[in-house]
C-alpha cells in the first residue's frame, strides 16, 4: 500500500513538473512583459498602435484627456489609461509616478498626440499657432524629456510619429507643416544624443490615414467667418470650409502600426519610416526631397555636376542596406 502511495505522489510531481517547462511565459508579469507609453492614445493612429501593441502581448499606458476616452482604453487587455495632456506639465509628472509604480519601468515612448490646423500664414491666428506647437512640438519635448531617465534605465526605444507634411508643405498647410518640419529636426538631433545611452530614436511619417485630425483642426478654426469674409483668401476658405473634415474614406493605419512595432522592437529600427497608403503619396514625398537637393545645389558655389549627385546618392544607399 505505501508503495502505491509513494508510486502516486512521485507521479504528481512528475505531473508538476512537466506543466511548469510547457508553460508559456506569463506576460502579465512585470518582469517579462515589456511596457510602452502611447500618447494621443484616444483615437486614429495613437488608438491602432495602442490596440496592435497590447495584442501582441506589450503592456500600454495609453494617454488621453477626456474621462470616456480613459475608460475605453481600460477595457482593452494589456492598457492602462493614463490622463495626460502633453500641454500640461503637471499631467506629465503625475504620468511618470504611475508609471514608475507600475513597477514595469519603460521600454517604449511612442509621441503620437497631435493637432492640425490651417491657414494662410499672413492671417492665421498667432494664439492658434502657439497652441499647434505647443501640443505638436513642445508636447514631445515635454513628454521625452520627462520619460527620458525611464527609457535610458530600460535601454529602450522612442519613436515620434510624424508626417510626410515634414517634407511636405503648401498653401494653408504652413502652421501644421512647420510643426512637423520641426519634428524632422527634432529627431535628427536627438537620435545621436540617445544613441550614448543605447536607446534607439525613430521618427514615423504617415501620409493620409484615418484619423480626427482635420475635426480638431476645423473645430479649433471656428468663429472667424468676418474675418474671412474680408480675407484675399475668401474663396479659397469656402472651398475648404465646404470640404468634410471627415477622414473615414482614407485606410485604417495599420500599416503605422505596423511600423511602430519595428521601430520599437526590431534589431535594426530605421531613423525614417516612410508609411504612405499609395505609390503616388511616396512619389510625391520622395520627388520633393530630391527637389530641395536639386534647389539646395543649383548656382552655389560649390555646386556638383549629376555624376557627383549620384555617386553621393549610390554612397547613402549603400550606408543603409549596410
Amino acid at each position: 500500500m505505501q508503495a502505491i502511495i509513494r508510486l502516486a505522489s512521485l507521479t504528481m510531481v512528475l505531473l508538476t513538473i512537466s506543466n511548469v517547462s510547457s508553460a508559456a511565459p506569463d506576460k502579465s508579469d512585470s518582469s517579462v512583459q515589456k511596457a510602452v507609453l502611447v500618447t494621443g492614445a484616444s483615437t486614429g493612429i495613437g488608438r491602432k498602435i495602442t490596440e496592435v501593441l497590447a495584442a501582441n502581448g506589450y503592456f500600454v499606458y495609453a494617454g488621453a484627456r477626456k474621462q470616456k476616452d480613459l475608460d475605453a482604453l481600460n477595457e482593452i487587455t494589456n492598457v492602462q489609461s493614463i490622463r495626460l495632456d502633453v500641454t500640461i506639465q503637471e499631467e506629465i509628472d503625475a504620468a511618470v509616478e504611475t508609471v514608475r509604480d507600475g513597477g514595469r519601468g519603460l521600454y517604449g515612448l511612442v509621441n503620437n498626440a497631435g493637432v492640425g490646423i490651417g491657414g494662410p500664414l499672413i492671417e492665421v491666428d498667432e494664439k492658434d499657432v502657439k497652441w499647434l506647437f505647443d501640443v505638436n512640438i513642445f508636447g514631445v519635448f515635454r513628454v521625452t524629456q520627462a520619460f527620458a531617465p525611464l527609457i535610458i534605465e530600460g535601454k529602450g526605444r522612442i519613436t515620434t510619429i510624424g508626417s510626410i507634411a515634414g517634407i511636405l508643405s503648401g498653401p494653408f498647410y504652413g502652421p501644421y507643416s512647420m510643426t512637423k518640419h520641426a519634428i524632422e529636426a527634432y529627431t535628427d538631433a536627438l537620435a545621436p544624443e540617445m544613441d550614448r545611452f543605447d536607446v534607439q530614436v525613430s521618427v514615423i511619417e504617415p501620409g493620409n490615414y484615418r484619423s480626427e485630425i482635420s475635426k480638431s483642426g476645423r473645430k479649433r478654426m471656428g468663429g472667424m467667418n468676418d474675418a474671412r469674409e474680408k480675407s484675399p483668401y475668401a474663396e479659397d476658405y469656402k472651398r475648404r470650409l465646404e470640404g468634410s473634415a471627415d477622414r473615414s474614406q482614407y485606410k485604417d493605419p495599420d500599416e503605422v502600426a505596423d511600423a511602430a512595432m519595428h521601430a520599437l522592437f526590431d534589431e535594426q529600427p530605421k531613423l525614417r519610416y516612410l508609411v504612405v497608403p499609395n505609390r503616388e503619396e511616396a512619389a510625391r514625398t520622395i520627388g520633393t526631397a530630391i527637389q530641395k537637393m536639386v534647389q539646395l545645389n543649383e548656382g552655389q558655389e560649390h555646386s556638383f555636376n549629376r555624376e557627383e549627385l549620384v555617386a553621393m546618392l549610390d554612397k547613402a544607399m549603400g550606408a543603409d542596406e549596410e
